[in-house]
């Protein structure tokens, strides 16, 4: 998708700093983009934390070999 969008050239300056194999502005905001919905996704997973219930026998192991 082609978007006109006004940055700030400071912001992107210190973000070109962080990253060693990005050098073109569409690279730094694609990774930017990926990292923010990474993170999201991380952060939906954590407010799972508690609301699972697992079975008293459940076993990892025995299912590990079943496959």
């Amino acid at each position: 998708m082609r978007t006109n969008i006004v940055l700030d050239d400071e912001l992107i300056k210190e973000a070109f700093k962080f990253s060693q194999t990005i050098s073109t502005k569409k690279e730094l905001i694609e990774m930017a983009l990926k990292e923010y919905v990474n993170n999201r996704k991380r952060k939906n997973l954590k407010e799972l934390k508690g609301k699972i219930k697992f079975s008293a026998d459940y076993d990892y192991k025995k299912m590990r070999e079943m496959q």
